[in-house]
Formats: structure tokens, sequence, C-alpha cells
């Protein structure tokens, strides 16, 4: 009975330390004032793993302001290395490209898009997400509900 109480314990105390780990990872610096306005630091932002069907893929992602705070729209920053993968948008998009190279492929043509330019996704867009190193970008969706379009 006293090997059972270990145990116990110490999976407790491994299930609590994890959680804590965990939290301390996505914690953001994010300030809502009594106006609503919204301060988030940006470098405090640190993006998780975003499944997108191909575990070769390294495609990191981090919603910042969600429907919970805008009911009109939604942005976060993702993170890709050496990846591509197909969306279809069910939404307009904004990307920022922070740093890197972002390439948005449509058909037989891409669209690339390297540190400090603007690329505009029309909503319904059947496109491939790319880079071929490395691209940090901040990026901007309407209607925040597309999800559930």
């Amino acid at each position: 009975m006293e090997k059972d109480i270990d145990d116990k314990l110490i999976a407790l105390i491994t299930q609590t330390v994890m959680e804590k780990l965990k939290e301390n990872d996505i914690k953001i610096s994010k300030r809502i004032n009594k106006y609503g306005i919204i301060n988030i630091k940006g470098n405090s932002v640190k993006c998780q793993p975003f499944d997108t069907g191909n575990d070769n893929n390294q495609v990191f992602l981090k919603d910042i302001v969600t429907i919970d705070e805008s009911p009109n729209l939604m942005c976060g920053f993702m993170e890709m290395k050496e990846s591509c993968f197909p969306w279809t948008l069910k939404y307009d998009e904004v990307d920022y490209i922070i740093e890197g190279t972002l390439e948005i492929i449509i058909d037989d043509e891409k669209i690339v898009g390297n540190e400090g330019d603007v690329i505009f996704i029309p909503q319904n867009s059947e496109i491939k997400f790319s880079t071929p190193t490395y691209v940090r970008f901040f990026y901007v969706t309407y209607p925040a509900n597309w999800s559930e379009l």
C-alpha cells in the first residue's frame, strides 16, 4: 500500500510541475485597460505547435487577440521552418512579415513576402503557406468567428 501512495504522489507532483511549466511557456505579456484597449508585448509571444497534417512540417502559432476579446477580428503570430501546407481561408487575412520569407502559393503562382512586406489573402482562397527557410509573421483575420463558418 505504501508503494501505491508513493506512486500516486510522484504522479501528482509530476503533473503539477508539468502544468506549471506549460503555463510559463505560453504566458504572454498582455494588458487590457478599462476601455478595452489591449497592449501585447510581441517578444513575449511564444508560438505553439500547429498540426498541418504533415509530421515533417515545423509550423507554430499563437492567437493573441481572440473572439473572446473581439467579435470582429482575430490576430496572432505564426512561425514556420522549411514547411509548406495547403489551407483554405474562410476569412480575409492580412500577413505582416516580421522576419524571413513567406510564400503564398496559389495555382502555379508564388507570391513572395520578405521582412516588412504585407500580404492580403481574400476569403475563400485555396492556397499553400510556404517558406524555404524560416518565417515569423503577424496575421489578422476577419471575421473572428471564421472557424464556425
